[in-house]
């Protein structure tokens, strides 16, 4: 994947489940992101998980944990993450072979990048593309 240079990312997307463990399978199974941790309440909830991608991080949680984010994101509506990958077509096929919804097949942008978008298990959109912000030292 783009960027393998470790270290500690400076946003990391932190998105919360119904089935956290579900949502971590997947993520890591269809959509190729390392797990990293996974920290279990003495119920078995996910309390905190982080998932690795290229040199970004992003951060789940299990939904209904009375924590102090919990309820912040109270019944708040799905989510939106960019992720960029060197090769979309193949990133795509492993998304497709396990059986992930692709909302917009492998896709030559106006902008320079290719990419597609699927929906995971809880309605969180993922896109998957070439392009990467350069942003100035």
């Amino acid at each position: 994947m783009a960027g393998m240079s470790g270290g500690r990312p400076s946003i990391c997307p932190t998105l919360l489940y119904a089935d956290a463990k579900a949502a971590i399978r997947q993520l890591t199974e269809a959509f190729g992101f390392t797990e990293l941790s996974v920290f279990e309440g003495e119920d078995g909830a996910v309390m905190h998980a982080e998932l690795t991608q290229g040199n970004g991080a992003v951060m789940i949680g299990s939904k209904g944990t009375g924590s102090v984010f919990d309820k912040a994101m109270g019944h708040g509506g799905t989510t939106g993450v960019y992720v960029v990958v060197d090769d979309v077509d193949a990133h795509h096929r492993r998304a497709v072979d396990h059986g992930a919804e692709v909302l917009m097949p492998p896709t030559d942008q106006d902008y320079g990048s290719r990419d597609y978008m699927a929906r995971d298990l809880e309605g969180n959109v993922w896109s998957f593309g070439t392009y990467a912000p350069e942003i100035p030292g």
